[in-house]
């Protein structure tokens, strides 16, 4: 369990952490790219249909042949989208993939959160709740973390956030606990999810002080048919700016699986 950081009120154990191989065998690849996509999947629910399209978000994240991947307002269980469905294992089956899954809040008879996806090894989940004193009618967010083993003895911490969306007060309260937490970690820290804020922000100039997304003048990501909000973020620890650059960084263009588009980064890391 992850001790509580400074003084905030942080809750812990209404998370759940999951991981499962898909497949009967992986190879560990060496590369030192490593290819994140982040993405606000709205339940695998295409705005404007009454339907649950798992496949739709597979497909997105199968062709951006991404080996990191964070997703934000995932069902697991939920009359919403299916007692009988894990959209986060649903989606990892499909794309052959490591997962798990962070439980932010109870919802619908099932968990909604976020989930990661990898093609490396998934160690030490955590899921910590996200504070949210300033405003405690506003819905509850976490912060899912994983170690990733991205080559033989090759470590890195990988998060998964998704933002207050009512308060940004509670946003501003959200990033210092994520900056406390990577200032803590020795291993280099990446994060990426919807920040529900955006560049210049108050929030983001927080987050800018510890953390350097793979994008400076950055592309809209929502809504997804006529996008006019940057608020999708990928980024690093600045103690580590020595070590990762960015390679590349596109908002890929898919209008049909979600009400926000992904986002992808390559970073690449020496050690």
């Amino acid at each position: 369990m992850m001790k509580i950081l400074g003084k905030s009120l942080l809750l812990f154990g209404l998370c759940l952490g999951l991981i499962m191989k898909q497949g009967d065998s992986f190879a560990v690849t060496k590369s030192d790219t490593l290819k994140i996509l982040t993405y606000n999947v709205h339940h695998c629910n295409p705005p404007g249909t009454n339907v649950i399209d798992v496949a739709a978000i597979a497909k997105v994240v199968k062709e951006s042949n991404a080996s990191i991947v964070a997703l934000q307002e995932v069902d697991v269980n939920t009359s919403r989208s299916g007692k009988e469905l894990n959209e986060a294992e649903a989606i990892a089956k499909a794309c052959g993939m490591y997962f798990c899954f962070g439980k932010s809040l109870d919802f619908a008879g099932g968990g909604y959160g976020n989930a990661i996806l990898s093609k490396y090894p998934i160690s030490d989940v955590q899921c910590m709740l996200l504070s949210k004193a300033a405003d405690p009618k506003t819905e509850q967010r976490s912060l899912l973390t994983v170690k990733l083993a991205i080559g033989e003895n090759k470590f890195i911490r990988f998060a998964c956030t998704h933002l207050d969306v009512a308060s940004v007060a509670n946003r501003e309260l959200q990033i210092k606990e994520i900056t406390q937490m990577a200032k803590s970690d020795s291993l280099p820290f990446f994060i990426a999810g919807d920040f529900n804020d955006i560049p210049q922000s108050a929030a983001l100039n927080l987050f800018d002080k510890t953390f350097i997304r793979s994008c400076i003048t950055c592309e809209p990501t929502a809504p997804q048919d006529v996008p006019n909000q940057i608020i999708d973020f990928i980024a690093f620890d600045k103690r580590f700016s020595k070590n990762i650059k960015v390679a590349n960084h596109v908002v890929l263009d898919d209008r049909y699986a979600s009400d926000h588009r992904p986002v992808y980064a390559e970073l690449l890391i020496k050690h």
